[in-house]
């Protein structure tokens, strides 16, 4: 197997439809939106315009790489079924990264103040945006061990009173911003803001890449942690 693989790399976990595409652990090219409604529409035409400005075509790509989830589940099923279908249709292995631990990678490479090792112990929280005050959360170290696995939460002002008597914990992710609020009053809470994206998935995808950690195509499907219940439609008037 190559040393240095071209990978896709796909991000349809939550508002931001997002593709890169990586040799080796250098990033070619980056196509990205914030746009909720854009995945079903920006997805092929991103990959698409990513071959082109890295002067490749989807041929000659080695694998590809898919944030599983949680998060949307319209998204969600768009990134995975159009990962499935490239990798189907080149024979080539799919990478499935669970999406807490994209945006951890996300904190480490974005984050001056873990780039600069702080002396003191730190775990990083991402949190995806769901219902009210919950989240969906996970804890990872510096080298992305997972330390709790990912659960929802119901965030309150005690809900990382362990973690933080502990050392740093930096909070990250969509769902970071309506709980900063509650948890900013612990000294050792960071806040870091970045935007969601598939570059940060280039790491935790090499890492499974030269492991040979690749999902069953045919059978894997996305992490959504909780059942997804459609909400009953409501006619005005009746």
């Amino acid at each position: 197997m190559k040393d240095n693989p071209i990978l896709l790399h796909i991000e349809t976990a939550t508002e931001v439809c997002s593709v890169a595409l990586s040799e080796g652990d250098r990033l070619l090219a980056v196509y990205e939106s914030d746009d909720g409604n854009s995945h079903s529409k920006n997805l092929l035409p991103y990959i698409d315009k990513a071959c082109h400005a890295a002067g490749i075509t989807l041929q000659d790509i080695d694998g590809v790489s898919v944030s599983v989830g949680p998060g949307s589940y319209t998204g969600l099923r768009i990134g995975v079924s159009t990962a499935k279908g490239i990798a189907y249709s080149l024979n080539v292995p799919v990478m499935a990264v669970g999406t807490l631990e994209s945006i951890a990678n996300g904190a480490l490479s974005e984050c001056d103040f873990l780039k600069e090792s702080p002396s003191s112990p730190f775990q990083i929280a991402p949190m995806i945006d769901a219902r009210r005050m919950e989240v969906f959360t996970a804890r990872y170290d510096g080298e992305l061990k997972e330390i709790a696995v990912p659960s929802a939460l119901i965030v309150d002002e005690h809900a990382y009173d362990e973690p933080l008597a502990q050392g740093i914990v930096v909070f990250c992710g969509n769902g970071m911003p309506k709980c900063r609020e509650l948890l900013a009053q612990h000294a050792n809470a960071r806040f870091a803001e970045f935007p969601i994206s598939a570059r940060h998935l280039l790491v935790p995808a090499l890492r499974r890449w030269k492991a040979r950690e690749f999902a069953d195509t045919a059978y894997f499907e996305p992490f959504y942690l909780k059942e997804y219940v459609a909400a009953k439609p409501h006619v005005k008037g009746l």
